[in-house]
C-alpha cells in the first residue's frame, strides 16, 4: 500500500514537472515587442490576437510611454542584455549604429532580397533607406538593412481652409510658389489671422525646413558638398537659404510664440483655428481628428523657391521596429513581421492609427488629406538618404541662429559665420 502510494506520489511530481516545464516553453516562445505608441497599441494588440488565431504564435506587444521613458528603458536594457526580440531605436541615425555596432540588431537583408527581393520590394523606397547602412557609412556598420518600417511620415504645411476662403484665397489651390505664398500670408494677415505655426522651439523642426530648402537653392551636389566640408557655409546660396526665414519675419508670417513652441502646442494653435498654417507631420491627421474633428483643412507641399529644381518634402522618417540579434525566436519573428508589413494588416493600420503606410501597394487605400500627403512619396529627402552626416554641433549653431534670425536678433550672414566656424573647428578635430 505504502509501495503504490509512493509510486502514485513519484508519477504526480513528475507530471508537474512537465507540465511545469511545457508552461515555461510556452512563455519562452512568446514574441515580445516593446513600443511606445499609444494612439497604436489597441490596434496592435488586435493583430497579435488575429495572427495567434491563424498561426498559434503568442505576441505580446507592451507599451512603454512616453517616448523619453521608452528611449530610458530600452538603452538600459541593451546595457543588461534583456532586450526584448522586437523593440524600436528613437533617435538619430548614429543612436541606431551604436546598437547595431554592440551586436544589438539583426541585419535583415538576407530576409528581405530573399525570393528576389519579395519582401524588400513591397516597401515604398525611402521606407528601406531609412534603415539601410550603405558601403563606407560614416559609423563603419556593416552595409544592409536593420529595420522594418511600419509606416512613414511626410512633413509639409497645412492650412486652414476656411481662413483662406475668408481671406479671398482658393483653398483648392494653395500657393505652389514662393512668391504666392509671401502674397497668402499677407492676405492673411490683412483679415486679421495669424499665419505660419511650427514646432520651432523643438530646432528639428527647423532642420527639416531648411534642408528642403537648401536642397533647392543649391541643388544636391552643392548641399553634399557643404556637409563633406568643401563648400562653406558662408556660401552666397547658404545666404539665399537663411534669407527665406528673414523673409518671413518681416513680412510678419510666423504666428505670435512659434519660435518657442513644442509641437504639440502648435498643434492645439492650429486645431483650435488660431493660425492659419502649419508645419507639421502626416501624424497630425489623426491628432487633428482628436483635437478637432470639424476643422476642415488641406495639404500645401512646400512651395517652390527655384523653379530650376525639384522642391523635396521632408519625409520618411516614420515608425520601425529592428530585430534582436540575440532572440531566439529570430524566424518567427521574421514570419510576424513579413505578415504584419503585408497590404490587409497595413490596410488595417491606416483605418484605425490613420499612419501613411510603409507598404507601397496600401498607398492606393490611402484616402482623404492622407492621400494628399502620401502624393509626393516619391520626391522625399532625409538627413540618412546619402549616408552623410553632420555635426550636431553645426546643426545646432544652424537652427538656434534661424530662432534669431527669425526673432530679429541676427543675420543670416552671421549666422552662417557663426556656423562656418564651429564646422571647421570640427573638421580639426576630427
Amino acid at each position: 500500500m505504502k509501495k503504490n502510494f509512493f509510486n502514485i506520489f513519484v508519477l504526480f511530481c513528475f507530471l508537474c514537472i512537465c507540465f511545469g516545464c511545457n508552461e515555461n516553453k510556452t512563455n519562452t516562445n512568446k514574441i515580445v515587442i516593446w513600443h511606445w505608441m499609444t494612439d497604436r497599441d489597441d490596434a496592435f494588440i488586435e493583430l497579435a490576437n488575429k495572427y495567434k488565431n491563424l498561426t498559434g504564435v503568442d505576441v505580446s506587444f507592451e507599451l512603454y510611454a512616453p517616448s523619453e521613458a521608452y528611449s530610458s528603458k530600452v538603452k538600459a536594457a541593451a546595457q543588461t542584455n534583456t532586450l526584448p526580440d522586437v523593440f524600436s531605436i528613437l533617435g538619430a541615425k548614429r543612436d541606431l549604429a551604436s546598437f547595431i555596432n554592440a551586436g544589438h540588431v539583426a541585419n535583415l537583408t538576407s530576409y528581405m532580397e530573399e525570393n528576389n527581393n519579395e519582401w524588400k520590394d513591397q516597401f515604398i523606397p525611402t521606407s528601406i533607406e531609412i534603415n539601410e547602412f550603405k558601403e563606407g557609412n560614416p559609423f563603419d556598420v556593416e552595409p544592409g538593412i536593420y529595420g522594418v518600417s511600419i509606416d512613414f511620415s511626410s512633413i509639409q504645411f497645412l492650412y486652414n481652409k476656411t481662413m483662406f476662403r475668408n481671406a479671398g484665397l482658393d483653398p483648392e489651390n494653395p500657393p505652389r510658389t514662393w512668391n504666392e505664398f509671401i502674397d497668402a500670408n499677407k492676405k492673411l494677415r490683412a483679415k486679421g489671422y495669424q499665419g505660419i505655426v511650427g514646432g520651432f522651439g523643438e530646432i528639428w523642426f527647423l532642420d527639416c525646413l531648411t534642408t528642403i530648402y537648401a536642397y533647392n537653392i543649391l541643388g544636391e551636389e552643392k548641399f553634399i558638398s557643404t556637409v563633406k566640408g568643401e563648400t562653406p557655409y558662408t556660401d552666397p546660396d547658404w545666404v539665399k537659404v537663411l534669407s527665406l526665414f528673414e523673409e518671413l519675419s518681416k513680412n510678419n508670417c510666423f504666428a505670435t510664440g512659434t519660435i518657442s513652441m513644442i509641437n504639440k502646442t502648435s498643434e492645439q494653435t492650429f486645431a483650435n483655428e488660431k493660425a492659419a498654417i502649419n508645419y507639421n507631420g502626416s501624424w497630425a491627421v489623426n491628432v487633428y481628428s482628436g483635437m478637432n474633428p470639424t476643422l476642415e483643412y488641406g495639404v500645401m507641399a512646400p512651395p517652390v523657391y527655384n523653379s530650376k529644381r525639384p522642391m523635396y518634402v521632408w519625409g520618411g522618417n516614420g515608425s520601425s521596429f529592428m530585430v534582436n540579434e540575440k532572440s531566439k525566436h529570430k524566424e518567427e519573428v521574421i514570419k510576424f513581421l513579413k505578415w504584419f508589413t503585408a497590404v490587409e494588416q497595413q490596410n488595417f493600420l491606416t483605418d484605425v492609427t490613420k499612419n501613411i503606410p510603409s507598404n507601397k501597394n496600401s498607398l492606393e487605400y490611402v484616402d482623404g488629406v492622407l492621400k494628399d500627403f502620401a502624393k509626393t512619396s516619391d520626391n522625399f529627402i532625409t538627413s540618412w538618404k546619402y549616408n552623410i552626416f553632420e555635426y550636431p554641433s553645426v546643426l545646432e549653431v544652424l537652427d538656434k541662429g534661424i530662432q534669431s534670425i527669425i526673432i530679429g536678433e541676427k543675420t543670416p550672414i552671421s549666422v552662417l559665420q557663426e556656423v562656418e566656424q564651429v564646422k571647421q573647428k570640427e573638421m580639426e578635430n576630427f
